[in-house]
């Protein structure tokens, strides 16, 4: 589990909010709004050893403390992305100097989403992982405190849980896959769910083929470790602000534990990382979990489909044809193409409890890394009204997605020979489109979202991701939409 850091919100000055460093930003063109004891910080800047300049930092000492003086560029440019970035090089600094308990002065005149955004780059720095491997560096900084001249406890407390739930979820993509089998991440989310105080129901193996889940029980049938159907329920809909016909969003989540690539096997060179192809199932799972502590006003539905896809006697073969719970007939041509059989039977379920608006979140395609790396994850819908909100919704919280198009031609590349529709096409065009379309297929008209965040997932260098591995990348998007983009300030206690 990551160090937690506590963090506050406080109308006290930096000095007097007891922190042994405090961080101050100042933007090109401006002066330092309050300084220390004998000017130090505005003859760090005279001396040219500080500058305005994007992230160049300095450091002095006086009135007792530590003070790093953050360059944050223009005033018109910065934005919460660039206020998780600020936060990120300057809680770096901080944990070189051995501070304990930090300190931001909020700059000032700027919104809620920048205060949140502090907050973010600062939490999301402070992660490690350190399960297997505790790290050689001791120096953590404990608490963090959010200075400001107004009160700013409701965006900081909105940044802190859902920045905690981001932080779990790459818990959960870190953790080997041998210690986090499926029905390990269903006990993990039933925990969750008893302690955050949100319903959830777990479906083992049996249940899920009984119920006609062919397509996602091929995918599991070649695993010795039995596949579970993870479904959460948060009705926030009678708290504040909230109203008794709020649509009910489903959330949707792939949580492959392990992919091998089944009889397709994978290449042996990068295989290791398949046991992140359960974070969109993470992302999902934690989402929810943020919902719940925020008390959003909100209704929505969970489902991961948690299984492993693995090589054996038993594997789905390529060639087999499986049949979906909605009674479409699917041709396995590669057994590597699984997490969308996992998917259709989820969003075909989501369907068939009234779900209003679909969102599924999944490590899906090789194809979406070329086309889009790792800056956006990519975005395909069936209506445009949903698609502006998730395409808002990721340009608020710094998790960008990218609209790619669904198109009659590539729905026509996966029409079947022998059953309805193929699970890969074997034209090697259009992967991530094809693969979107298999999935529309099932989402039929309801308003619908896919996000492949196959790029965005891992490994994905950020300033305030310092620890390679799992991003944890979709909660913050997941809640944001889920939400509406409601303004933190809605929340406060």
């Amino acid at each position: 589990m990551f160090a937690r850091v506590n963090v506050e919100a406080t109308t006290e000055s930096p000095l007097a909010a007891g922190g042994d460093t405090i961080v101050v930003g100042v933007f090109e063109g401006e002066d330092v709004a309050h300084d220390l004891s004998g000017r130090a910080l505005g003859a760090l800047l005279d001396s040219g050893e500080a500058q305005r300049e994007f992230k160049r930092l300095a450091v002095t000492h006086a009135d007792g403390v530590r003070a790093i003086l953050v360059g944050l560029g223009a005033r018109a440019k910065f934005d919460a992305e660039r206020a998780r970035v600020a936060a990120g090089v300057a809680h770096g600094r901080a944990c070189e100097l051995g501070t304990g308990t930090l300190c931001w002065e909020v700059p000032h005149h700027v919104g809620d989403d920048v205060v949140q955004g502090l907050v973010e780059g600062t939490l999301l720095h402070a992660y490690r992982f350190e399960r297997y491997k505790p790290s050689e560096d001791s120096r953590r900084v404990e608490r963090l405190v959010m200075s400001a001249h107004h009160d700013i406890s409701g965006p900081v407390r909105t940044a802190t849980i859902v920045t905690t739930a981001q932080n779990r979820a790459r818990d959960l993509g870190n953790t080997a896959s041998n210690d986090l089998p499926p029905s390990a991440l269903a006990d993990y989310a039933l925990e969750l769910a008893g302690r955050l105080g949100f319903g959830a129901t777990v479906l083992d193996g049996d249940a899920i083929r009984e119920m006609g889940m062919g397509a996602f029980a091929a995918v599991a049938q070649g695993s010795d470790q039995p596949a579970r159907l993870i479904r959460l329920d948060y009705d926030g809909a009678g708290n504040a602000g909230g109203a008794a016909d709020a649509p009910l969003t489903a959330l949707i989540g792939k949580a492959v534990t392990f992919d091998s690539g089944g009889i397709s096997l994978k290449p042996a060179g990068t295989m290791f990382e398949m046991k992140f192809d359960m974070c969109g199932g993470a992302a999902v799972i934690e989402a929810i979990g943020a919902l719940a502590e925020l008390r959003a006003p909100v209704r929505v539905l969970g489902l991961i489909g948690a299984t492993e896809n693995l090589p054996s006697g038993h594997a789905v073969k390529p060639g087999d044809i499986v049949r979906a719970l909605d009674g479409t007939t699917v041709e396995v041509n590669n057994t590597d193409a699984e997490g969308r059989l996992v998917l259709a039977d989820c969003i075909a379920y989501a369907r068939r409890e009234g779900a209003e608006r679909l969102v599924d979140v999944a490590t899906l395609t090789g194809g979406i890394v070329v086309a889009l790396g790792s800056t956006y994850a990519g975005l395909m819908s069936n209506d445009d009204a949903w698609a502006d909100d998730m395409l808002a919704a990721g340009d608020r919280t710094g998790e960008l997605v990218w609209r790619m198009p669904l198109h009659h031609d590539y729905a026509e590349l996966i029409k079947g020979r022998y059953g309805q529709i193929v699970n890969s096409t074997t034209k090697r065009e259009a992967t991530a489109l094809t693969a979107g379309e298999f999935l529309h297929h099932f989402a039929g008209d309801v308003p619908w979202a896919h996000l492949d965040i196959a790029g965005t997932a891992f490994d994905v260098r950020r300033p305030y991701l310092a620890d390679k591995g799992a991003t944890g990348y979709g909660v913050r998007l997941l809640v944001d939409v889920a939400r509406g983009g409601a303004a933190p300030s809605s929340e406060r206690e």
